[in-house]
């Protein structure tokens, strides 16, 4: 082991100190984000505001009342879709949880019965099995039955209890108005005041970073939303109540990495074939193979080409970070883990990361051919 330490505590030692940085970016990042809640909602607000306010204010407008417009639809439109699907989702979960006793029940003495059912066909099986294999598949179908009760239940409060939410977004409302105002002025000083290393520091932010944040939500929205589509017609068609909350569960489900939709669908086919309903349950099988086969197709075209870093690896990342770090950490997880790419990409690791030479023939840290037109801006360096 000690020729092993000797090649490699450089190296051990460049890889610690880029980890603990990052943990410490993301540490500092969650504790700004619990104070300081409604300053971070206001970057977001303000981002949706400012295209419209600044094309009002082109048009002759003055900029305190094209920001108002803006604000005011904006908050129109937000309301609108959060109380439309709001109120359908909550019904629909509501019905939902209501119906899982049910299925439960209507499950146990479906099991209850083909226990029966082998005892009588084979008659030399020792009765306490039967019984021992009723009562295992009932503690199987009572956990999972409460399981979702518990999802479902804390989905419901989470729709219910928002009054801290809202005050965090009233006074992000607030805030993202007067940036709005302000922000001729902010980026007048930060171009005029910012010390040179601040200003290519944030040039490579901008150029290989916030792009692409921006392209990495986008290809999830687009997968998402076609995902929930798939569902939510095919659902319709074959007339399964409350399709539209299982849909947008379905939703979340394949926005989770080692999850995905199979979570929500394989219990429920299973369910379905134990209880009687074969039609159903080859018609979901379908549904389930056609959705996996979809975003099997889509995902490189639309992920790999617009972000340069897998989903699995991207979504992984966010877990961890936000079992760590709580909210802040899923969502900066996703600029972290776009920003490293971009540094890999770009050959700085190269440079931080000590390797011994004799030990690879070619650097594992050597950057990837750039694809044509994707070269990096004159002077986007890092400090």
């Amino acid at each position: 082991m000690l020729p092993f330490y000797q090649k490699y505590w450089r190296t051990a030692f460049d890889l610690a100190v880029i980890a603990f940085t990052v943990w410490l970016v993301m540490f500092v990042f969650s504790y700004l984000y619990k104070i300081a809640t409604p300053v971070f909602l206001s970057f977001l607000i303000f981002i949706c505001i400012e295209p419209l306010a600044k094309r009002l204010h082109r048009w002759g407008l003055k900029k305190s009342i094209a920001t108002g417009i803006s604000m005011l639809l904006f908050i129109l439109v937000v309301l609108s879709i959060l109380a439309g699907l709001g109120y359908i989702f909550y019904n629909e979960i509501s019905e939902l949880s209501q119906n899982l006793q049910t299925s439960h029940d209507e499950l146990a003495r479906k099991a209850s019965a083909i226990a029966a059912d082998w005892q009588q066909r084979f008659n030399s099986l020792p009765p306490e099995w039967t019984q021992r294999i009723g009562s295992a598949f009932s503690k199987v179908t009572e956990w999972g039955s409460e399981a979702a009760s518990l999802f479902l239940k804390w989905l419901i409060d989470s729709l219910m209890s928002a009054s801290s939410f809202v005050f965090n977004v009233s006074i992000a409302l607030i805030l993202a108005y007067f940036l709005s105002l302000e922000i001729d002025t902010w980026k007048r000083l930060g171009s005029e005041r910012s010390p040179k290393t601040l200003k290519i520091a944030f040039a490579f932010l901008k150029e290989n970073v916030f792009r692409g944040i921006a392209s990495y939500l986008k290809a999830q929205g687009i997968l998402i939303s076609v995902t929930f589509a798939v569902i939510f017609i095919a659902l319709l068609i074959l007339r399964v109540p409350n399709a539209f909350a299982i849909s947008l569960i379905a939703g979340i489900f394949d926005l989770l990495p080692l999850l995905g939709v199979q979570t929500l669908f394989i219990p429920w086919i299973i369910y379905l074939f134990i209880v009687g309903d074969n039609d159903l349950a080859l018609w979901l099988t379908g549904l389930l193979v056609l959705v996996n086969v979809t975003r099997q197709f889509l995902e490189p075209r639309i992920t790999g080409q617009t972000v340069g870093v897998s989903a699995f690896t991207m979504l992984a990342f966010a877990m961890i970070s936000m079992s760590l770090f709580g909210v802040a950490g899923l969502i900066l997880a996703p600029i972290l883990m776009i920003l490293l790419k971009a540094l890999y990409d770009q050959g700085y690791f190269k440079r931080w990361i000590r390797l011994p030479r004799e030990e690879f023939a070619v650097s594992p840290l050597e950057p990837q051919p750039r694809p044509a037109g994707s070269e990096a801006p004159e002077g986007a360096d890092v400090p």
